[in-house]
């Protein structure tokens, strides 16, 4: 049993408060060896000398080793910015400030009017602050309001107000993600926004429990491991494979004491689980889904 840690990052030299009691220290010493991390709106690496975040509730990965990769898929390498260039638009930095402080996550933007996807935990303390949504290479930004949210699969609907003509991002189908397929990862990690790393899916159906101890009930779901490097403030942020799509929404990440300890494990919720918090928060049939 593993604890679950998760990450918040603070814009450099605010001194705010945080969310929750305890983010920044562990909650569970005697299982701190390893930890599955959100990666999560808020970087304190500076709060506990490289070990990202505090520990919130048990969480477990239990091993599938049939669908472990070993062996890299081979990439045409001038494909990958012909893929970020299609993606990256669709791809937003989230701001959530609240009596607590200010926190930076990822999102996916569903529609031309301003949908957008990301994870519950990014958006989970909004109440009585606000959201602002900054689009990609832009300057511009909008408030957003929640138009729903699933805790149990830690995902989450907001609109961003006021806005037209973006670009919708595609969805994928992840019944179908194999392991070994290449992938990219894009998001605002410790606040850089469209950061993009490149990785592999490492195994399919990876069972998963994160948290349950915060007062929110635990996130189970069966993820997509991968090797692309997450951080703090990835999360909402897509999983995309080679024809664009997005295949997972980028959650949480495998860290143990320090940050040396946090590499190669990242996990995404498979977009087709995604779709069901869509369709019941955002019926519309719209282009691209």
């Amino acid at each position: 049993m593993a604890p679950a840690e998760r990450a918040h990052d603070e814009p450099p030299g605010d001194q705010v408060g945080r969310r929750r009691e305890g983010l920044a220290r562990p909650r569970d010493r005697h299982s701190a060896w390893l930890a599955l991390a959100f990666a999560a709106v808020a970087l304190v690496a500076a709060c506990l000398g490289g070990v990202v975040g505090g520990m919130i509730g048990a969480g477990t990965v239990r091993e599938e080793p049939q669908t472990r990769a070993t062996q890299p898929a081979r990439v045409d390498q001038a494909v990958l910015p012909r893929v970020v260039s299609a993606v990256a638009p669709s791809v937003v930095e989230l701001r959530v400030t609240s009596l607590a402080g200010a926190e930076t996550g990822s999102g996916i933007v569903l529609s031309d009017d301003g949908v957008i996807l990301t994870n519950h935990h990014v958006v989970s303390g909004v109440d009585g602050g606000e959201i602002t949504v900054r689009f990609n290479g832009e300057r511009s930004t909008a408030s957003a309001r929640v138009l729903g949210t699933d805790a149990r699969r830690d995902l989450a609907l907001i609109r961003a107000e006021g806005v037209s003509g973006l670009r919708p991002a595609k969805l994928g189908d992840s019944s179908r993600v194999r392991v070994g397929s290449p992938v990219l990862a894009i998001g605002s990690p410790e606040g850089l926004e469209g950061t993009v790393t490149a990785g592999i899916v490492s195994a399919v159906n990876r069972d998963l429990r994160v948290g349950g101890d915060d007062g929110d009930p635990p996130v189970t779901y069966r993820a997509i491991q991968t090797d692309a490097s997450l951080n703090p403030g990835n999360s909402g942020g897509p999983l995309v494979n080679m024809a664009g799509e997005v295949i997972g929404v980028n959650s949480a990440i495998y860290a143990g004491r320090t940050a040396e300890e946090r590499t190669g494990l990242g996990f995404a919720i498979p977009i087709n689980e995604a779709k069901k918090v869509i369709d019941r928060f955002d019926p519309i049939d719209r282009p691209g889904r």
